[in-house]
């Protein structure tokens, strides 16, 4: 077994390699790393309704007598919500204030009693009661900390801790749109074995369940769409068409591919070409060739060659 701290130094760094490039976050609308509200809003009251998932079984197993509920980084509660019907008294912790009043109203709406403290944990740990039952879901990749947030996490739970997250880092499924729109690579660590190894060296009993969520079909189009350009750093309506751009140079090849008779594209794009541009899988001599160069080959001339008027 790894020693403790160079598993936990690991976490660290594999954590901060996630940073996104200084000069493509200074370019980009909003952060990539906003909480998409909506989701989280959808969740809780679909978890509140109908309860489901592993999760959610299990902590409900450890609620057979029914008890107290502590939720860290609950947002608009999925995780404790979800136990409504087996809990006394709910504890909800979040550093986002607008998440917790939202949560507040949907435990009224259950008639669960809640109790909700603002801030981040650990720093708030000392202020919250021992719970018999702690859940924390989809949180981990965001604590740099790990050691100190799960010790925390374990000393304030009777019967069991129910932490959910997904085995890679949840941004790791657009790594291979990064790498086509803007040409970085991101990473690939951390992951959920990274959390199994601290614990299990931190010297607390690990049970892994692997499951699949069901897809969110409730998510509006533009919604998902939005999401996602932030979490890319592009303006909404580009990733359309860096999206196609990337499939049609894929499919028919660089030097087939030029600007057409409705140039600029996309209509009303200033400056025109600007979507060439912002192509991270394109090297400078292929955007010539598609600003350009395949055009001048087209009229049989050389690219590069003089044209009238130039």
């Amino acid at each position: 077994m790894e020693p403790i701290d160079e598993l936990l130094t690991r976490w660290r760094d594999d954590l901060a390699s996630w940073a996104v490039p200084p000069e493509i976050l200074a370019a980009a609308e909003q952060s990539p790393w906003g909480l998409p509200r909506p989701l989280f809003e959808r969740r809780a009251r679909a978890q509140l309704t109908a309860p489901s998932g592993v999760s959610y079984r299990t902590a409900l197993a450890a609620l057979a007598v029914p008890g107290e509920v502590l939720d860290v980084g609950a947002g608009a509660g999925a995780a404790g919500l979800a136990l409504a019907a087996r809990t006394r008294t709910l504890t909800a912790v979040d550093a986002d204030p607008a998440m917790l009043a939202l949560l507040e109203t949907l435990a009224g709406t259950a008639g669960v009693p809640v109790r909700l403290v603002p801030g981040r944990w650990p720093d708030v740990a000392a202020s919250v009661p021992p719970a018999d039952v702690v859940v924390c879901h989809h949180v981990l990749y965001n604590v740099a900390d790990l050691g100190p947030f799960l010790a925390e996490l374990t000393g304030h739970a009777r019967r069991l801790v129910v932490a959910e997250l997904p085995p890679r880092h949840p941004m790791a499924p657009l790594n291979p749109l990064w790498l086509a729109l803007h040409g970085v690579v991101r990473p690939r660590r951390p992951g959920v074995e990274d959390v199994v190894a601290v614990l299990a060296a931190m010297g607390y009993p690990v049970t892994v369940r692997r499951w699949r969520r069901p897809a969110d079909t409730g998510a509006d189009p533009d919604e998902l769409l939005a999401t996602t350009a932030a979490r890319l750093c592009l303006p909404g309506h580009r990733v359309p068409e860096l999206a196609a751009l990337r499939l049609l140079v894929d499919t028919v090849g660089t030097d087939r591919v030029m600007l057409g008779s409705d140039y600029p594209y996309p209509l009303g794009e200033r400056p025109a070409g600007a979507v060439i541009g912002r192509a991270g899988f394109l090297d400078p001599a292929q955007r010539y060739a598609i600003r350009t160069g395949n055009a001048l080959r087209y009229l049989g001339r050389e690219p590069g060659e003089p044209g009238p008027g130039r």
